[in-house]
């Protein structure tokens, strides 16, 4: 799963383009805040920004390939901010 400002929505949908990365779903108007320094992301007159969300099961191998470009975009501007989160899956039909 890839949470990101919204900002960000081309870089990433580029990110997994190159990377050969299909069968994806999008989430649009993702509420939240960053767990270190981040601003809320609230789509309100105070915090008017927001988040879109992009989860997808990729290849084992691919995994460590992935999150790096995810580090990296979210290092060419922090304050934006792109975080990626990985976990097993155990089965799907």
């Amino acid at each position: 799963m890839i949470v990101f400002n919204q900002a960000n929505t081309e870089r990433v949908e580029y990110m997994l383009d190159v990377l050969g990365i299909r069968g994806w779903s999008f989430f649009e108007q993702v509420q939240g805040q960053g767990s270190v320094n981040g601003d809320p992301r609230r789509g309100t007159h105070a915090w008017p920004e927001m988040n879109s969300a992009v989860i997808t099961v990729v290849e084992d191998d691919k995994v460590p390939t992935l999150l790096e470009s995810v580090q990296k975009l979210d290092a060419r501007n922090p304050e934006v901010g792109v975080k990626a989160f990985s976990w097993n899956i155990e089965a799907m039909v």
